[in-house]
């Protein structure tokens, strides 16, 4: 129920010293006849009966004042938010997202980001702040280094690209990227499509381009029928960008040095996998089962493009018939 304001309440003065019905003022601000009744009986002088504005202003900012508020932070709602950010790795916006989906009551995803940093300071045993994607830390500022990792042959640039992978149009507009383990000890490569937001990792013994772009071609090759273009980064490890394209029949196209965020879905990717396999860990340790495992609760993760779908729930969505449902395998 909304409030009536100090000018509304200067009106209803105004009109009832010209003794106006409760229905014509009503009808003045465009509010039920009870409210106004409601308003004249609760804020008028006690004593006298008369109501003025000025007084009911007071009495009303009053009466909000010493209101008891509802408590909607329930002791239930933090164990719900304790196991989906440490079992399932969803961040507040997901967790109160889901809940929403489902017309479920619960709190917005700002009072359970002031909720972990309350416990944060309080010194919780949990420490629910590390389980956060970036566990508090502020972005770098974007420099302007001398790239040295050189320039690639033949490279396409995102420029050329066609409209409708950014605007995600249609499914088989891929990203790919590759992550790096402590000492160059293993990397993951990681492929995402646009438009489901679908994922696909693969362990590498290193960052040699050729087993990448084999790895690439093993990965996509059963389903290259449906998928139109890959873009990267302009690492060296995606030397071999001719031949996966060659292979898989598809145009490859590199982002502009330091512009990261033509790529924002990659990038975004490869922050979730970092909630599983941290900075300074051995990738040569990771088992093909741990790596699926991760990649299956991305996939089964909602998402907030898609309304808290899952990207499996996304592709189900997008594709219809079986042929094309096999990228999910």
């Amino acid at each position: 129920m909304k409030h009536l304001t100090r000018e509304q309440r200067y009106t209803i003065c105004k009109l009832k010293n010209k003794d106006h019905t409760n229905k014509y003022i009503a009808d003045i601000l465009g509010v039920d006849k009870s409210t106004v009744g409601r308003e004249l009986k609760r804020n008028s002088d006690k004593r006298s009966g008369k109501y003025s504005f000025d007084l009911a202003d007071r009495k009303a900012k009053q009466r909000q004042k010493t209101k008891k508020k509802k408590e909607i932070f329930l002791p239930c709602y933090k164990e719900i938010i304790k196991y989906f950010l440490i079992e399932n790795q969803y961040s507040p916006e997901q967790i109160s997202g889901l809940h929403k989906r489902y017309s479920l009551d619960f709190v917005s995803h700002e009072t359970i980001y002031k909720w972990i940093w309350e416990e944060k300071k309080k010194g919780s045993e949990d420490k629910l702040h590390l389980h956060l994607r970036r566990q508090g830390r502020r972005n770098r500022k974007r420099g302007n280094n001398y790239d040295n990792r050189g320039l690639i042959k033949n490279r396409v640039d995102i420029s050329e690209r066609p409209i409708e992978v950014e605007r995600r149009e249609r499914f088989g507009d891929l990203e790919i990227d590759l992550i790096i383990g402590e000492n160059h000890k293993g990397a993951l490569l990681t492929i995402n499509e646009r438009k489901t937001g679908i994922v696909k990792i693969r362990k590498l013994e290193g960052k040699e381009a050729k087993p990448l772009a084999q790895e690439t071609i093993n990965v996509l090759s059963p389903f290259k029928d449906l998928i139109h273009t890959i873009t990267a980064d302009n690492g060296k490890e995606f030397a071999y960008h001719e031949e996966i394209a060659r292979k898989l029949n598809i145009l490859f196209y590199f982002a502009r040095p330091y512009h990261s965020w033509e790529r924002g879905s990659n990038e975004n990717l490869n922050g979730l996998i970092r909630q599983y396999f941290k900075k300074g860990m051995d990738f040569s340790k990771l088992t093909d089962k741990m790596i699926q495992e991760v990649e299956d609760k991305l996939n089964n993760r909602p998402r907030k493009r898609f309304g808290y779908l899952s990207p499996l729930e996304q592709l189900n969505k997008v594709l219809t018939n079986e042929e094309k449902v096999a990228f999910k395998t």
